[in-house]
C-alpha cells in the first residue's frame, strides 16, 4: 500500500459514501444469538480503515469523508441528530506545524556539543507564534515537574523559572521506586501524564519543558514520541493564542538526558534516585541550551459526530457512548507505505459503537433513558475533541448518567478476562462484573497500570467534569489459548503496528470474536443503564468523586 494521488481516494470515499447511505450492512453473520450484527461490524471497520478515508486526520481531506460517513451511517440506523437537528459539534482547532533546527546547541562546563533532532529531542509549540526561540536558556532538573499538595509534593519548591528549561521525568515517584506510599505505587495518576508535565511547567512560568523519555514509565517507545516531529499538531483555539502556555514542550531521549547530566559537572549526583524522594528541590544543571522551531498556522473547524436515540420515559437523562474517529493521517512512509490507517486505534472503536447504535435502533422497545453515540475528534492530538465536549457539553452533565468508551479494541479474539482500566473508581466495575460473569468472563484491573491508561483516552474528559466513566475490553486470558499468548498478541502489537501504517485491518488476520464479544458487553452495559433510574456514583477515594456530588444533589 502506498500513497495514491488525493483525488482518486475523494472519488473512492465519495462512491463509498453514496452506497452507505442507500445499503444497510446485512444483519446476517452473528453469532447465535449475539445482539451485535458482526458483518455490520466488520463492514464499518474495512470501510473506515481503508486508504480512501486517508487515515482520518483532523482537517485533512480525510476528516469531511469521515464524518459523513459516521453522520450517514447513523442516519441509515435511524439515529436522530443529537446537536439539535444537527449530526455535528463544531470544534474549533488549530494546526500549528513546527519545523525544527536540526540540533541543540548544549553549553555546559566540560564544552559546547549538539544534540540531534528526532535522535535525541523532539520539540514542538502551542504558541501561535512564527518563530520561538532559546536563546542560552538554563537547564534545571525538577525532578518528576510535578506540585502535589495531597501528596505532600512540589518539584518547582524554592525557584523562579522564568526564562528557564524544566527537564523532568515521565511517569511519576510511586512506579520507579514501587512505593504503595508514594503516589498510588505503580499505578499512574495524573501527575505522571505528558500533558500535566506541560501544565504545570506553563504554570511555574518555564519557557520550555523537556520530559526525560524512558519506554518503561512512558508506555511506549521512542518513535512514539518523535514520529510526528515536523508534522502538523492540533490544539483547541484560545483567545490569547496559547500565550500562557511554554514556548517549547518536548521530549529528550534517555541517552541524551544521560550526556546532559555528565556534562553539568555535578559528578555522581543520582539524579532519578533524588527526584524519587520527598522534599526533592530543583537542581539547576549549570547548562545552557540555544534552539528555534519555526511554525505556519492553519485555523478551521473540526467536528464531533453525535446521534442520539431519545428515551421514553425519561428522555433528559442521558447514557453515552464514545469512541475517537481519527487517526494520525498521511505521514512519514515506513516501507513504502504512508498512510496511517488506524484500523486498531481507533476504527475497531468507532465501528463498535456504530455496531451498538444499530442493535439500540433496531430494539422494538425504545430505552427509557436517551443514549447518546458521540464520535470524538482529535483524540491522538490530546484528547481535544472531547476536552470541547466536556467544556461546551450538548447534554447536561447532571444529566449524565454515564460514559462508556471505547478505542483500541481486541483484534485477536474472545477472551476470558474483562480488564478494566482505572478499576476501583466507579458503580459501573460493578455492573460491568456482573454482565462480564454472565458472558462467563471475570474480572481484573489493568494490567498496566504504571502506563496510565486511563489518562489517554476520552473517557477521561467525562470523568473530568464528574461524569463516572467506564474504559474496559478483554486482552490478557484468551479464550483458547491462554493468557501467555494473549499478552504475546498485546506486545506483537505495539511493537510493530502501534501507531504505524501497518496498524491495517485484514479480515484473514483479525479474529473480531472479541471485538463482538466486548461491543455485546458494552450494549448490556448501555441497556442496563438506559432501563433504571439509578445514577452510578464514584467510589470512595476516587479523585473524580468531588465532581460527580458537586453537580449531583439530592
Amino acid at each position: 500500500m502506498t500513497c495514491k494521488s488525493a483525488s482518486f481516494f475523494v472519488m473512492l470515499a465519495l462512491l463509498t459514501l453514496v452506497l452507505g447511505s442507500c445499503q444497510q450492512p446485512s444483519s446476517q453473520g452473528s453469532p447465535e444469538g449475539s445482539q451485535i450484527d458482526s458483518l455490520a461490524l466488520s463492514d464499518y471497520l474495512s470501510q473506515l480503515s481503508s486508504d480512501a478515508f486517508m487515515g482520518r486526520k483532523p482537517l485533512s481531506e480525510g476528516e469531511p469523508l469521515t464524518t459523513e460517513y459516521l453522520k450517514n451511517a447513523l442516519s441509515a440506523l435511524g439515529v436522530a441528530p443529537g446537536n439539535g437537528d444537527s449530526y455535528f459539534q463544531d470544534v474549533p482547532l488549530i494546526e500549528i506545524t513546527g519545523r525544527p533546527a536540526t540540533t541543540m546547541q548544549v553549553k555546559s562546563p566540560s564544552g559546547v556539543f549538539e544534540l540531534q533532532s528526532g535522535s535525541d529531542y523532539t520539540i514542538l509549540t502551542q504558541r501561535e507564534q512564527e518563530l520561538v526561540e532559546l536563546k542560552d536558556a538554563e537547564l534545571v532538573f525538577c525532578g518528576y515537574g510535578i506540585v502535589a499538595p495531597e501528596y505532600g509534593w512540589n518539584d518547582y519548591a524554592g525557584i523562579d523559572m522564568k526564562g528557564k528549561v524544566a527537564v523532568v521525568m515521565v511517569n511519576d515517584p510511586g512506579f520507579a521506586t514501587g512505593d504503595s506510599t508514594l503516589f498510588k505505587g505503580k499505578t499512574m495518576t495524573y501527575y505522571g501524564r505528558w500533558t500535566y508535565k506541560y501544565e504545570e511547567a506553563a504554570r511555574q512560568g518555564a519557557e520550555a519543558v523537556l520530559i526525560i523519555h524512558e519506554t518503561n514509565a512512558a508506555g511506549y517507545p521512542w518513535f512514539v514520541v518523535a514520529g510526528g516531529q515536523g508534522t502538523g499538531r492540533l490544539n483547541l483555539q484560545s483567545p490569547n493564542g496559547n500565550a500562557d502556555q511554554c514556548a517549547i514542550n518536548g521530549w529528550m531521549s534517555l541517552g541524551a538526558a544521560a550526556k546532559v547530566f555528565q556534562a553539568s559537572g555535578l559528578g555522581n549526583v543520582g539524579f532519578f534516585e533524588k527526584a524519587q524522594t520527598p522534599g526533592f528541590q530543583p537542581i539547576p544543571l549549570g547548562i545552557t541550551v540555544s534552539t528555534s522551531l519555526k511554525n505556519t498556522f492553519k485555523k478551521d473547524v473540526s467536528r464531533n459526530v453525535v446521534g442520539l436515540i431519545k428515551g421514553s420515559k425519561t428522555p433528559d437523562e442521558y447514557v453515552i457512548y464514545s469512541a475517537h474517529w481519527d487517526h494520525l493521517g498521511v505521514g512519514r512512509a515506513v516501507e513504502g507505505d504512508s498512510i496511517y490507517n488506524g484500523a486498531l486505534d481507533n476504527a475497531s472503536g468507532t465501528a463498535a459503537v456504530l455496531a451498538i447504535a444499530k442493535a439500540f435502533a433496531q430494539n422494538p422497545t425504545p430505552p427509557e433513558r436517551s443514549v447518546v453515540f458521540l464520535f470524538v475528534t482529535a483524540e491522538e492530538q490530546g484528547l481535544l475533541g472531547s476536552a470541547y465536549y466536556a467544556a461546551n457539553p450538548i447534554f447536561s452533565p447532571e444529566q449524565s448518567v454515564a460514559n462508556l468508551n471505547m478505542d483500541g479494541m481486541n483484534p485477536n479474539g474472545r477472551m476470558r478476562d474483562l480488564t478494566v482500566t482505572g478499576y476501583g473508581q466507579s458503580d459501573l466495575d460493578d455492573i460491568a462484573g456482573a454482565l462480564a460473569a454472565e458472558q462467563g468472563r471475570y474480572i481484573i484491573p489493568d494490567q498496566e497500570p504504571e502506563k496510565g491508561y486511563f489518562f489517554r483516552s476520552d473517557h477521561f474528559n467525562f470523568a473530568k467534569i464528574g461524569i463516572p466513566a467506564l474504559f474496559a475490553k478483554g486482552g490478557y486470558d484468551h479464550w483458547e489459548k491462554g493468557k501467555e499468548y494473549a499478552q504475546q498478541k498485546q506486545e506483537e502489537f505495539v511493537a510493530a503496528r502501534y501507531h504505524q501504517p501497518s496498524d491495517e485491518f485484514t479480515a484473514a488476520l483479525w479474529d473480531l470474536g472479541g471485538v463482538v464479544q466486548d461491543a455485546e458487553l458494552y450494549l448490556n452495559i448501555g441497556k442496563k443503564l438506559a432501563n433504571s433510574s439509578v445514577f452510578p456514583e464514584w467510589k470512595e477515594g476516587s479523585e473524580f468523586k468531588a465532581a460527580r456530588s458537586s453537580r449531583i444533589k439530592d
